[in-house]
């Protein structure tokens, strides 16, 4: 089991990321652009897995996480909060 420090300090950490992530600015794309980047999106990067929120947020994570205990332990915290089925997610 986790130390309940650490794994608040890392929630707090990814959370500090992501509105980092958020606040970020970018350029007007032209609508082709656009539509490349919105089919590109759905193909995930050699070695990583896709994450979707209860907001619809989409996060795509490397796999060697899996291997990191806080994640884990992160992953079965939100399983108790959200109430996924302990057999794998919705499809």
């Amino acid at each position: 089991m986790i130390n309940n420090r650490k794994l608040l300090a890392m929630a707090r950490k990814w959370q500090k990321l992501a509105a980092i992530g958020r606040r970020r600015i970018s350029s007007p794309r032209s609508k082709l652009q656009r539509d490349v980047d919105e089919c590109s999106a759905m193909v995930t990067v050699k070695d990583h897995f896709v994450v979707y929120t209860a907001d619809q947020k989409r996060f795509v994570i490397p796999l060697t996480y899996l291997n990191n205990p806080i994640f884990i332990e992160l992953l079965r915290m939100s399983e108790e909060v959200f109430g996924l089925p302990s057999d794998g997610l919705y499809c």
